[in-house]
């Protein structure tokens, strides 16, 4: 595992350093990255989301098969493949971008929780990583509240969009338990690995999520149009 966290944790280094050799603050170094690496993953992001809130769409059609072939499975089986076919959706799909992503966060985490280990052929760096911030005295060390506290709010308004995205239009989540439970006990935890973790990681985690924040607000916008645009053609057929 710590192979391949270096395999993407390497070049990684590679463009925060960069970075930081041009703009000369590692900082805002780190936010610059921050917002190139969200970029790049916006695609995958865009398509689990997409699959995720396809996959809430077809919860009541789903759901009243199961209801209605309960006591059928291999009759329940061949409706579902058959519903998938109609509506054109992969069940497994919604795995691959997350399973694209994983060993890039885990190469990012360990590159900014130990800088030095994939900068260390860039002198500038040994000095860079101490440099303050705003408050921040030291963005190798942790910040006490402010940072960790902001981490859990931008984790906590991201983890509900995402609820949000998982559920139907009737306004069921199958996983809604769950996901109240995720909800709070997440951020949490993100507060209090902020409390202990370099200041640079708390700051790649809060801006990321603002980053992540915003692309669900668009990515919700899209589904909205996209569905009332299918309910107008609906309509518009029936009559």
């Amino acid at each position: 595992m710590q192979f391949i966290t270096g395999i993407f944790a390497s070049p990684m280094g590679f463009l925060l350093s960069f970075l930081y050799n041009f703009i000369d603050n590692y900082g805002i170094a780190i936010i610059v990255f921050t917002v190139l690496v969200r970029l790049c993953l916006f695609p995958l992001y865009s398509s689990q989301v997409k699959h995720t809130a396809k996959m809430a769409d077809l919860q009541p059609k789903m759901q009243a098969l199961q209801k209605k072939y309960a006591n059928d499975k291999e009759t329940l089986n061949m409706k579902m493949m058959e519903l998938y076919q109609e509506e054109k959706f992969n069940p497994m799909r919604g795995c691959l971008p997350m399973i694209i992503q994983m060993p890039i966060i885990f190469g990012l985490f360990a590159l900014l929780r130990n800088p030095l280990v994939y900068m260390a052929d860039n002198t500038s760096m040994i000095m860079a990583v101490h440099e303050s911030f705003l408050w921040i005295s030291d963005l190798s060390q942790p910040d006490d509240w402010a940072l960790p506290i902001l981490a859990g709010l931008a984790t906590f308004v991201s983890f509900s969009q995402t609820q949000a995205q998982q559920t139907s239009p009737d306004g069921s989540n199958p996983a809604q338990g769950m996901m109240n439970a995720m909800k709070y006990f997440f951020p949490v935890m993100i507060f209090l690995m902020g409390r202990s973790f370099p200041a640079g990681l708390a700051l790649y985690w809060f801006i990321g999520n603002l980053i992540q924040i915003g692309q669900n607000r668009y990515l919700n916008y899209m589904r909205k149009k996209l569905r009332e645009k299918t309910e107008a053609e609906t309509k518009k057929k029936k009559k």
